[in-house]
């Protein structure tokens, strides 16, 4: 028997929110709700400033869901919305016309929540995060076969989808399956020797994520902390294209070793990088360096090169932001071939060009790291 979501409503719809009196379903409480084969996933948001105090009603909420015939398992992220304080104004004669400026003011609650000291996973030696001023140049491409890369050096590798709107980790490494759980942790999913979780593990692959900026926080920090990651020697973080909230909230809480920016050599995508590493360098995140995607174009019946998009522009934009050059990676049929097949060119074809372009990407990134990681001398007088 399988789970419906009916079925998950109607027990949710017995869990008491003992501040209104009312049901978490008639409270409009519960965001996200997403079954599927026998797996849920759901936020419950409160107001702002119930965040600590809500985390035994999240797990109520957790455990009457186990209880519907057919469930497996239950992702409840518990998740605080500003907007909750001001519902109450609605209730004053008047006040939805008197205070049409009201709503900024619940923001100076969420600057009074400044965001945990990056304490790391424990385990976890490195995380880095492969981004992209923009979306379109290949940065998933790349994050998949730098992680994979990474595990034929011998590394303990991670890598978490944390494009929570567009997650394409599925697609990419040909995964259907749902993690496990063993009660507490969610268990990352191995594939080609590499431990994975992406958003996209619980939903259709056609279904939008129609979510708040918080309800993305939220399940990122889950995804994050509430996978049982460990040991691993570092973590790749597939970040979402741009500059926005989601990225600022990782930036800010995950104790990066580095940052790895893609580009396309066209000026469009090179203004782009230029906000990627400013927005790390602000939040005091090391550059490892900078790749250009889709370089160059090799016709496959007379060897001719063709530079499609440009070429040497993100060579030159990253010497000009002073930030190291790690390689250019070919606009090949190949690559995306392999992608949309689920075996990434690094595991289907490991000895061509493209794959050994990737595997001196991650000998490069490796030694940054090790760089990152190696103690400053002490000085001693004698």
């Amino acid at each position: 028997m399988t789970a419906q979501r009916d079925d998950v409503l109607k027990a949710l719809d017995n869990v008491i929110d003992p501040v209104s009196g009312r049901t978490v379903v008639q409270q409009d409480m519960i965001q996200g709700l997403v079954v599927k084969d026998g797996h849920v996933g759901f936020v419950l948001e409160v107001a702002a400033g119930r965040g600590p105090q809500s985390e035994p009603l999240r797990k109520i909420c957790e455990a009457m869901v186990l209880g519907v015939a057919g469930v497996k398992s239950v992702t409840a992220v518990l998740t605080q919305h500003e907007e909750h304080p001001g519902h109450a104004h609605h209730h004053a004669h008047g006040d939805e016309h008197d205070h049409p400026h009201h709503a900024p003011a619940a923001k100076p609650e969420v600057k009074r929540r400044p965001p945990p000291a990056a304490a790391g996973i424990p385990g976890v030696a490195a995380i880095i995060a492969v981004a992209s001023g923009k979306g379109g140049v290949g940065k998933s491409t790349v994050a998949v076969n730098l992680a994979l890369s990474l595990a034929k050096l011998g590394l303990k590798v991670g890598l978490l989808d944390a494009d929570i709107y567009g997650p394409s980790l599925p697609r990419l490494l040909g995964i259907t399956e749902k993690p496990d759980s063993d009660g507490k942790t969610l268990l990352p999913i191995v594939r080609h020797g590499i431990k994975t979780m992406s958003i996209g593990f619980l939903v259709e692959e056609d279904q939008a994520m129609i979510w708040r900026g918080p309800m993305v926080q939220s399940a990122l920090t889950q995804m994050l902390s509430d996978v049982a990651w460990a040991p691993l020697d570092v973590l790749v973080l597939d970040m979402p294209p741009g500059t926005g909230d989601a990225q600022l909230t990782i930036a800010q809480r995950v104790p990066l070793k580095g940052a790895v920016i893609v580009s396309t050599p066209q000026d469009i995508a090179l203004m782009d990088v230029k906000k990627g590493i400013a927005m790390f360098n602000r939040t005091h995140v090391p550059i490892l360096g900078v790749v250009e995607n889709m370089a160059v174009f090799v016709c496959e019946n007379c060897g001719h090169a063709q530079h499609i998009f440009g070429h040497g522009g993100a060579r030159a934009t990253a010497e000009k932001m002073g930030a190291p050059f790690l390689g250019e990676i070919p606009l090949v049929p190949r690559i995306r071939e392999t992608s949309d097949a689920g075996t990434p060119i690094s595991v289907e074809a490991p000895d061509s060009a493209e794959a050994k372009a990737f595997l001196d990407l991650a000998q490069k990134v490796r030694t940054a790291l090790e760089g990152a990681s190696r103690p400053a001398p002490k000085i001693v007088i004698e």
